[in-house]
Parts: structure tokens; C-alpha cells; sequence
């Protein structure tokens, strides 16, 4: 990682008060709170949480503010206040078949047990701006309005569901869990992506650690790629389902012998479908693929489940032809921490190194001016001879 060089310590200071009165803003517009930042800004919130690898919407929402809205930023800050934290202990899987549903849906799947749930969605407003917003003194007036049930029904997560394709089977159609396996974790000890370095090729479980906290945009981009036919895995991928909502995160202290809850967490989960022709030894079927973050973010986890799949390539015994597929690539280029800090460093002095390379430079175009004299002297007697 790439940081601050010591040096021009008064300017440096300058340029922290500058900083200060840049984020504060209009001193006559009341200042922005942490907690209406948490509270009406929580997407915002969540990808950092999501991202810097902390589940805490107050840090996560501090972050923020201190970074004058740069989520990245706010992210880097977030992982470096997570760097000093010890680590205690190590929580059971979360068990997302039982989380506390706020939204739900299915493409694949209409009449699915337990109903579609639209939940507070994005997907079908028409993406015109809401001047009303504008007035900052109340709700706004033409705004519209919950009826009081549907706000007792939906101020909090209200229902649980087990996953749909758990249910259907499709008569044999979708491929099964591996065996050992229980939901999406494994029996064999998981890796820790935050202790030891990714050596290739890599498991599953790292990547899909990866890409959880990958950055959205890197992550939208590859598995707009994929869909766009740069990809390994065939057709059109379906929506199996999509869910957000919170789950129970349940510790198993050894005095104790058996897990206890100790608090809740909101997350987000994404199961897609893709139609796989078949090899040697499998059938064709539907494969899966996975996607999980912190928060409310379904764009996200419908990229990491696209971008998940097209990773299974050697799994499934496809050829990589495409840079979605390329593990090394996406998951070495897909952490906007790293790669804020190679492009950034940029604007940190290299008076040393510039004034090197400009020293070869004029040694090149010395070398490249004698080699050019040369050439037109042996040119010219060459002329003389004939």
C-alpha cells in the first residue's frame, strides 16, 4: 500500500485545514449528521460496510462524512479502523434460508412458496427527479403514502422463507449442493482472504470472499461483460432468487458448548441460473451462481453472481475464453483499496525517480543523434566510393 510521504509538513497541515472547511461546507446550511447519514443515505452506508469489510452502519456512515461522500474512500478509512481491531472469536455460518425477509423475488420462479415480495425497490419508479424533494421543510407533499398497515407490515423484516430453488428441484434439472456441503459453506476449514495472501489457482470460498467485498463498479462492468457474450457459461441467466432482509449471527462460546445469538445483521443474497450444455461426466442442467454482501445491494450480488459463475470455469471443465473467466485477473484488479492506492500514488512526489529517468532520456537521444551522424558519415562514403 502506498501512503503519504513525510515532507512539507506546514503545507501538509494547510491542506488538512482546507480539507476541513471543504467538508463542512456553507457554515449558514445546518450541518449533515452521522445519524442522518445512517439513517437517509443507508445504500450509500451499506457498500461501505460491504466493502471495507465491517458490519457497522455507524462507522460505516462516519466514514462517510469524513470523506466529503467518497465512497471509496470512506471504504479505505473503514478498512484501516478495521486493521486495529482484535479478533476474539469466530461466529457460526449465518443461515440466510431463515432470514427475516424485507424483500424477496424470483424471475425464474412465479407461484414460488411463500409469495414474491416487492420490498423497497427502485425497479419501478421512472427514474424521473422528484423535485418535491427539494423542500426541506417536511415530507415531501405529493410524495406517497403507506396506508398505517402497510407500515406495520413493513417497517421491519416481517416473514422467513426457505430458498426457492432449495424447494422446487426442477425434477433434477438444477445442479445439487456437493455433497458435505450445507448451503454454500463447506465442512473443510474456509480460508481467510484478510490473513493470507490469494496464491492461484484459489478455492471457492476465497473467492467468493474476494468478490464480496470487491469493488461494485469493477464488479458491474465484468458481469456486464459476461452478459454482453464476453463469457464461458451459455444463455441468458434467470433470477432463481433474490433476497435481502436481516439474519440471526450466532456464536458458539466453548464454556457453553452450543450457539447463542448475539445480534443481527442486513444482507443481501443473490442466486442466478445459467443453462450448462453438459460434459463427460455431468448432464446438462442449470448451474448456479452466488452472491452475498453485507446490506441492501442487489446490484452488486447479481454481478458477483454472474462474475461467480463465469470463475467455475475449471470446476465445470469449460475454456477460458474471456476475461470474466480469468480468475487472476479479476480477482487481482477487483479491490478498489489496492487499487486506489497504485493509481494515487501518482500524485505523491517522484522528484528523485523523474529526474533519473529524464537523465536516460537525454542519454538515449544522445546515443539515438550519434547513431544518426554516423549513419549519414557511412552513407556519404559509401556515396564518395561509387
Amino acid at each position: 500500500m502506498y501512503v503519504a510521504v513525510k515532507g512539507g509538513e506546514k503545507a501538509i497541515r494547510n491542506a488538512h485545514a482546507q480539507l476541513a472547511e471543504e467538508r463542512r461546507g456553507d457554515t449558514g446550511v445546518p450541518e449533515l449528521s452521522v445519524a442522518q447519514i445512517r439513517n437517509q443515505l443507508s445504500l450509500a452506508v451499506d457498500r461501505v460496510m460491504a466493502e471495507g469489510s465491517l458490519y457497522d452502519p455507524e462507522l460505516a456512515a462516519l466514514a462517510l462524512k469524513q470523506a466529503r461522500g467518497d465512497v471509496i474512500e470512506a471504504i479505505f478509512l473503514l478498512r484501516a479502523y478495521r486493521t486495529t481491531l482484535p479478533r476474539f472469536a469466530a461466529t457460526e455460518p449465518v443461515n440466510t434460508a431463515a432470514m427475516r425477509l424485507k424483500r424477496r423475488i424470483s424471475s425464474a420462479f412465479k407461484d414460488m412458496p411463500g409469495g414474491q415480495m416487492l420490498g423497497p425497490t427502485f425497479d419501478y419508479t421512472h427514474r424521473l427527479l422528484d423535485f418535491s424533494l427539494l423542500d426541506d421543510s417536511g415530507e415531501a407533499a405529493d410524495a406517497p403514502q403507506a396506508t398505517q398497515a402497510d407500515r406495520s407490515e413493513h417497517a421491519e423484516p416481517c416473514a422467513t422463507a426457505p430458498r426457492v430453488c432449495d424447494l422446487t428441484g426442477m425434477e433434477e434439472l438444477l445442479e445439487p449442493a456437493a455433497s458435505g456441503e450445507s448451503d454454500w459453506g463447506t465442512e473443510a476449514p474456509v480460508g481467510d482472504l484478510t490473513r493470507d495472501p490469494i496464491r492461484f489457482p484459489v478455492d471457492r470460498d476465497i473467492r467468493l470472499q474476494n468478490l464480496s467485498r470487491a469493488d461494485e463498479g469493477f464488479l458491474l462492468s465484468m458481469g456486464y461483460s459476461t452478459q454482453r457474450g464476453f463469457k464461458g457459461s451459455g444463455g441468458h441467466p434467470f433470477a432463481g432468487e433474490i433476497r435481502s432482509g436481516t439474519v440471526a449471527v450466532e456464536l458458539a462460546p466453548e464454556e457453553l458448548g452450543f450457539p447463542v445469538c448475539i445480534g443481527e445483521l442486513k444482507v443481501t443474497e443473490a442466486e442466478l441460473l445459467f443453462l450448462y450444455d453438459g460434459s463427460e461426466t455431468t448432464p446438462p442442467q442449470f448451474t448456479r451462481g452466488y452472491g452475498l454482501t453485507f446490506g441492501s445491494n442487489e446490484r452488486k450480488t447479481i454481478a458477483m453472481a454472474l462474475l461467480d459463475r463465469a470463475l467455475r470455469c475449471r470446476e465445470l471443465d469449460e475454456e477460458v475464453v474471456a476475461p470474466a473467466q480469468d480468475e487472476e485477473f479479476v480477482l487481482s484488479h477487483s479491490d478498489n483499496v489496492e487499487a486506489t492506492g497504485f493509481v494515487e500514488h501518482l500524485k505523491l512526489p517522484h522528484h528523485v525517480d523523474f529526474q533519473s529517468e529524464l537523465e536516460i532520456l537525454r542519454r538515449l537521444r544522445t546515443e539515438w543523434t550519434e547513431r544518426g551522424e554516423r549513419r549519414a558519415q557511412l552513407l556519404d562514403t559509401m556515396k564518395g566510393a561509387a
